[in-house]
């Protein structure tokens, strides 16, 4: 994942020269809220918009941690239904009532829901990285 925003020697370098922007009221509370909910300047949001190429993109942190919380959730859940259909399918073992066949499949989707869960923690700890920078 490339920064996506200026590096920490472009914001700390002397700002010598300035940027005048006219907005609407609208458009001035718009930029307010993004500002509040961004947690950075107003400064910081127009160098990152117009520095670094307008096809990146700035990240509204709270609605990403609202949207990971979610999908945290959602494995827990997911986790939890494993659980029960594990002790389930361990019941019917005991009473020699589980086909092989069940728990072929039982151990294929088991091992996918590991694999996704994995790379979903990498891309998690990569964004938490990239917001940190």
């Amino acid at each position: 994942m490339g920064n996506s925003y200026p590096s920490k020697d472009r914001l700390s370098a002397p700002k010598i020269r300035r940027f005048e922007l006219r907005l609407s009221e609208p458009e001035l509370q718009q930029f307010l809220q993004l500002e509040k909910s961004l947690g950075i300047s107003r400064a910081d949001i127009v160098r990152i918009r117009v520095l670094k190429n307008s096809a990146n993109m700035l990240v509204n942190a709270k609605e990403l941690m609202k949207q990971l919380d979610g999908i945290g959730a959602k494995l827990g859940r997911s986790g939890n239904n494993i659980n029960q259909l594990a002790r389930h399918a361990n019941i019917l073992h005991n009473q020699g009532l589980l086909s092989q066949s069940v728990a072929t499949e039982f151990n294929s989707l088991l091992g996918h829901y590991i694999t996704v869960q994995r790379e979903l923690e990498k891309i998690i700890r990569q964004i938490i990285r990239q917001m940190k920078s």
